[in-house]
């Protein structure tokens, strides 16, 4: 085998909290979330996604980047998507995370709460949802395909999950 057959494997790029990473095909991105959301969409025609590691529902007037909150997280990730030629009717999201990292009661449930703004403003959106991995109470590393669209999925002491 020579040199020239060695292909070499595609960086995966992080997104952080309140970070959204744009890609296209063949390149993959990660996050690792808990109560927050992963927050992928991806035109197959295309092959253009974005990953979002979205930390909060509302941003009720609030600064920070645009992927902090859901609602300006998601109005983003379709406008910067449509500039590149990914039409808001053809992307399709994957949503994962939404954990109640601290206890299934009592009055920190943001997880739950993103998991509703979100689910509710893709709706209005009319962006068709393809997957869903939320709630339970652990951590979850995303990793989004570009090439191909699928989400994996890890979960501490789990088989690795394929959305």
């Amino acid at each position: 085998m020579t040199t020239d057959t060695l292909t070499r494997p595609a960086k995966v790029a992080n997104a952080g909290m309140s970070q959204i990473v744009f890609l296209a095909a063949p390149e993959q991105a990660r996050s690792v979330v808990g109560s927050c959301i992963a927050l992928t969409l991806y035109h197959r025609h295309t092959g253009l996604g974005a990953l979002g590691h979205i930390v909060l529902p509302k941003s009720e007037g609030r600064g920070g980047p645009p992927g902090k909150f859901v609602d300006t997280a998601i109005p983003y990730m379709i406008q910067t998507l449509g500039e590149e030629g990914a039409a808001s009717s053809g992307l399709v999201a994957k949503i994962c995370g939404g954990a109640a990292m601290f206890g299934p009661k009592g009055a920190m449930q943001i997880g739950a709460n993103n998991i509703e703004a979100i689910t509710e403003l893709l709706a209005e959106e009319r962006i068709s949802i393809g997957g869903v991995h939320l709630g339970g109470e652990k951590g979850r590393r995303v990793t989004f395909d570009c090439e191909t669209g699928k989400v994996t999925i890890d979960v501490a002491g789990k088989p690795s999950t394929i959305l």
